[in-house]
């Protein structure tokens, strides 16, 4: 299963920011051991239903540090036989149809 999710605490810093935060949240899911990637908008994990849940629920829970409140959005693909290296080989199969070497 890949998860893509975001969390954003309540409030923010005196600018709105949250970088400080999520950066928490990060370091969760890097530590996690579990196959990871991180873009401007969300963080995406590859593991068991079980691992991905847990890494997300402990992400929310350090991002939410010192908030009265957290924002979660969460996507998941869950696709039975699918148990590993998709996080990258989803992608790979889009990047070989831009290039057309199928």
């Amino acid at each position: 299963m890949i998860v893509a999710f975001s969390v954003s605490p309540t409030p923010g810093d005196e600018t709105g920011g949250v970088s400080e935060a999520v950066a928490r949240a990060v370091k969760v899911v890097r530590e996690s051991g579990l196959p990871n990637s991180t873009n401007a908008m969300f963080t995406n994990i590859e593991g068991t239903w079980d691992e991905c849940m847990d890494v997300v629920k402990r992400a929310v829970a350090a991002a939410g540090e010192g908030s009265a409140r957290v924002g979660l959005v969460l996507k998941a693909d869950i696709r039975p036989g699918y148990d590993s290296g998709q996080l990258d080989a989803k992608v790979e199969r889009v990047e070989q149809h831009l290039t057309g070497a199928e």
